[in-house]
């Protein structure tokens, strides 16, 4: 029975190529799918650790406990995180809420009222070292700027562009209701809080001095060693209230192995969802090849028939016809997709993770689209007549 149904494949050679790549594509994508989650998993730790579980954000909750608190940081509040062991910069800022009639604009004249809806914020020199930023043309306002009260402003670079400021050299200036803030600096990007991008940040004592304290309270973001954020996170509120600690809220990174399960198990379910349906694809093929080759066998099956088989042996030999197909299909599979992980990893300098299980399971995988796909078809010829056959 093998002999035979190895023939009835081999016979038509490029039919049973073209059977079985849709079995490869399946099995391929299976194998690579489950290789390559495993192989980026061991990189989200990394660049999760370098980003997110290096930020501490505490919250000024202290309307919450009272009204009589206008601003539960106080005016230490950078020093006194930044002693923290782990904490590498640290400090206050807050959207300023302009009055009424008052916005920005780059001109001393009254500008067209679309600079009312540019968001003004308030930040230490901590706050802004904390965000990470790439200066594109000009310096940071740092501690000098603060203690000593300096009209001084930092724009994101499409801020600038907003506002018709493309060069520093010329001393630009902004006005910020009848305010003129010399722009000392225009940023690239931020690795944190990228929606400082669109806003004009000036001092945190400056903007105190001019419009009070914020209405809504404020926030301090912090940035901390790998591995330090949780404890950062728990000494903070103590460090910057030790009267009342529950004035402030200190929100820690989310637990990395948590986000790492979630994020693989996204991956995965998606992946796998797309490699079930080349599966299902590839399934298909076969069984339409497989009923196309018993109609086109007919004569063949009859005469079988006639010469003694019986109906089990027919459902037999076309059984392990399509089963040949798809373990063809998914040892083929198996190695391009282990292929494609070990390419993939090589070109993105990573390390290949391929569990065995995998390996052993992809082709078993495609001898069973093979066998499954094959069931009608081995069933319409086992019931073919011999009589009838051998008259077609």
């Amino acid at each position: 029975m093998v002999s035979e149904s190895t023939a009835g494949v081999l016979q038509r050679p490029a039919r049973a190529t073209l059977t079985a790549l849709g079995t490869v594509l399946g099995v391929g994508s299976f194998v690579a799918v489950l290789g390559l989650t495993a192989t980026t998993a061991s990189q989200i730790d990394s660049r999760f650790s370098r980003l997110a579980a290096t930020e501490v954000t505490v919250h000024d909750v202290a309307r919450e406990h009272t009204d009589f608190v206008p601003l539960a940081f106080p005016d230490d509040a950078d020093q006194r995180v930044e002693h923290l062991n782990g904490v590498q910069h640290a400090g206050v800022l807050w959207p300023v809420q302009l009055g009424k009639g008052q916005e920005v604009r780059s001109a001393p004249v009254a500008s067209t009222g679309a600079g009312s809806q540019i968001q003004v914020v308030a930040a230490s020199s901590g706050a802004v070292q904390a965000a990470d930023p790439v200066v594109r043309q000009g310096l940071l306002f740092n501690r000098w700027h603060d203690r000593t009260r300096q009209k001084v402003a930092l724009l994101g670079v499409g801020m600038a562009k907003r506002l018709g400021i493309s060069t520093l050299e010329t001393q630009p200036a902004v006005f910020i209701g009848d305010e003129a803030f010399t722009v000392i600096g225009i940023v690239g990007d931020v690795h944190r809080r990228a929606d400082l991008l669109l806003t004009v940040i000036v001092p945190r004592s400056t903007a105190q001095d001019l419009w009070g304290p914020p209405k809504d309270g404020a926030d301090m973001l912090i940035s901390t060693r790998v591995g330090a954020a949780q404890q950062v996170a728990r000494e903070a509120p103590v460090a910057l209230r030790p009267d009342h600690p529950e004035y402030l809220q200190a929100v820690p990174p989310p637990d990395p192995r948590s986000l790492r399960s979630g994020v693989n198990q996204d991956l995965s379910q998606l992946f796998l969802l797309l490699a079930a349906v080349c599966l299902f694809i590839g399934a298909v093929g076969i069984a339409n090849t497989t009923l196309v080759a018993v109609m086109e066998r007919t004569g063949e099956i009859g005469l079988r028939r006639a010469l003694g088989a019986q109906g089990r042996h027919i459902l037999t030999q076309f059984l392990m016809e399509s089963g040949m197909l798809g373990a063809l299909g998914g040892l083929t599979g198996t190695s391009l997709g282990v292929l494609a992980v070990v390419g993939v990893s090589t070109a993105r300098d990573w390390t290949p993770v391929v569990q065995p299980a995998t390996v052993l399971a992809a082709p078993v995988i495609g001898v069973a689209t093979g066998l499954l796909a094959g069931l009608y078809p081995a069933w319409r010829a086992a019931r073919v007549q011999p009589v009838e056959a051998l008259r077609r």
